[in-house]
């Protein structure tokens, strides 16, 4: 049983974050998880804690009920439209600015000094 869910929710967590044309690396930023964790989660070797399955939700756009399997579409408003989160600015970015920045992120202050410079040089 314990399997069959994780196999369950890793599907539908990756039918979900293809829809939104998001990585792995991108989902598992959002939620304050490793990639490698999203991606032992996403193939099913492992069941996400209610906390994590909560941010999932919120993340990728979706119900907990479509993640766990007892739904096969998200809700809807009144309207019949979908209703989904609305993503923040950051989150609307191409998959190369997201990468750029994952990369920024972890810079230390001298080379994060430099990156500047060197953006600053480029828009000459």
């Amino acid at each position: 049983m314990e399997q069959r869910l994780a196999t369950l929710i890793g599907n539908a967590v990756r039918a979900s974050r293809q829809r939104l044309e998001l990585t792995q690396a991108d989902v598992a930023e959002r939620v304050g998880i490793a990639t490698e964790v999203y991606g032992r989660l996403e193939r099913g070797h492992m069941l996400p804690s209610v906390r994590t399955l909560r941010k999932l939700c919120l993340v990728l756009s979706c119900s907990s009920d479509v993640l766990l399997g007892l739904s096969a579409t998200a809700t809807v408003a009144e309207d019949g439209a979908p209703q989904l989160a609305e993503d923040p600015p950051e989150y609307r970015e191409r998959p190369e600015v997201r990468r750029l920045m994952r990369t920024v992120r972890k810079l230390d202050s001298p080379r994060l000094r430099l990156l500047g410079q060197v953006a600053h040089a480029l828009e000459r």
